[in-house]
């Protein structure tokens, strides 16, 4: 075997080495690259990998603070800004949600309702929903199965976000901690933790009254 033949094997041998990793580190689901799949309690649901970088929040997503720290949720995924980016994560237990997202599994352990989806599991709180963590029991929870609901007409498109103006020359500072007090405000209205279209007319109720102009 001359020179080449063993340095050309050397490589091979390096790449292979540094692919191994890689490959096991990349999330996986039928066609769904950056992706992982929940099946836990049969929630089957299709979620962005923790770790997953996103040049950009998806539309609708909640702010939410949690000591010194603020993190963004939408459809069951938390997020966390990194760089100019936003990197999707498991949420710190104790920090709490207005209202649950859409997808998720009702679990019945040790008595008491817990509300799972994505990895996370949810527990009630005055001001919405709490992450806790994954209670004793969990790998033999019951599911509560909704009762069924009748067919129903497809529901009108969702209403785009509004575009928010402050009319009284608000700095961007001023309008994020306006949209905080507002969300926060708007878990309290009756129904709002229910049905989200009641948590978003309270949001925008409350932002209209502090100045800014929603369209």
């Amino acid at each position: 075997m001359n020179k080449f033949q063993i340095s050309t094997l050397s490589l091979l041998a390096l790449c292979g080495a540094l692919a191994a990793p890689l490959a096991e580190a990349q999330p996986h689901g039928p066609g769904r690259p950056g992706m992982v799949f929940d099946e836990r309690y049969h929630h089957d649901h299709y979620y962005p990998a923790p770790g997953y970088t996103a040049p950009r929040l998806p539309g609708g997503a909640v702010v939410v603070r949690y000591g010194p720290d603020r993190y963004w949720f939408h459809g069951g995924v938390w997020y966390r800004p990194y760089g100019g980016s936003f990197r999707v994560i498991l949420p710190p237990v104790g920090v709490v949600i207005p209202v649950l997202p859409a997808a998720y599994v009702t679990l019945s352990i040790g008595g008491l309702a817990y509300y799972y989806a994505n990895g996370v599991y949810y527990r009630p709180a005055p001001e919405g929903y709490a992450v806790v963590s994954a209670p004793p029991g969990a790998d033999a929870a019951q599911v509560v199965q909704a009762p069924p609901t009748p067919p129903a007409s497809l529901p009108p498109p969702p209403k785009p976000d509004p575009i928010i103006y402050p009319r009284n020359g608000q700095t961007n500072e001023q309008l994020e901690s306006d949209r905080r007090e507002c969300n926060r405000w708007a878990t309290t209205q009756p129904r709002a933790q229910a049905d989200s279209s009641v948590f978003n007319r309270a949001v925008e109720a409350c932002m209209d009254g502090r100045g800014y102009t929603l369209k």
